[in-house]
């Protein structure tokens, strides 16, 4: 069983990827693999809505030489999918934002890969805008058919400098209670 984790956030050491490691170390004590995907180790250029993906209904976009078809095919292979995103002038970073925008098409007018897989999604933020991410990453799994996971708290997190996000105890709270929810779904949906 696996999880793919894609992070959103340009910094590599900062509040998102430092929570993706506590989440890795959740999943993991479940017997749950989860690999990390950094979008911003990729130059993505921007969907132009050439509908190539659709013409070729094989669900892959017509720019082979960027790693985007790559990610498509892992996140296809996985049992469930986490976003996770800092909140950027009220919104996620604009590479993810990118990410998002071309895979939902591609999904859409291809395959619909992630039909019936497990989501869940983690917003970061300094002050404001997080429950705008988190609604974003949840409305591109909800779109994607996916089954996806909350938790009460919701799993947004108040921090603006790394390691801050531990001093958000509910938001951290929120965060486990949707690795908890993702973890027995995928379990029960795999027979355990």
């Amino acid at each position: 069983m696996k999880v793919i984790a894609i992070n959103g956030s340009p910094r590599p050491i900062g509040n998102t990827s430092n929570i993706l490691h506590e989440v890795q170390d959740q999943f993991e004590r479940e017997g749950i693999e989860m690999e990390m995907i950094s979008i911003y180790d990729y130059h993505f250029m921007n969907c132009n809505v050439c509908l190539t993906c659709e013409i070729r209904g094989d669900g892959r976009c017509q720019d082979e030489d960027d790693g985007f078809n790559d990610i498509l095919d892992r996140l296809r292979e996985a049992d469930g999918i986490l976003i996770t995103s800092p909140t950027y002038a009220n919104a996620c970073p604009s590479m993810l934002q990118t990410f998002l925008e071309r895979a939902a098409l591609v999904f859409e007018k291809g395959d619909m890969g992630l039909n019936g897989k497990v989501g869940g999604a983690i917003a970061i933020c300094g002050h404001d805008g997080g429950s705008v991410v988190y609604n974003q990453l949840v409305d591109f799994l909800l779109r994607n058919g996916m089954s996806v996971c909350g938790s009460n708290p919701l799993p947004i997190v108040h921090a603006l400098n790394s390691p801050q996000y531990e001093d958000d105890k509910q938001g951290m709270k929120g965060v486990r209670s949707l690795v908890g929810n993702m973890t027995a779904l995928i379990l029960k949906m795999n027979g355990y």
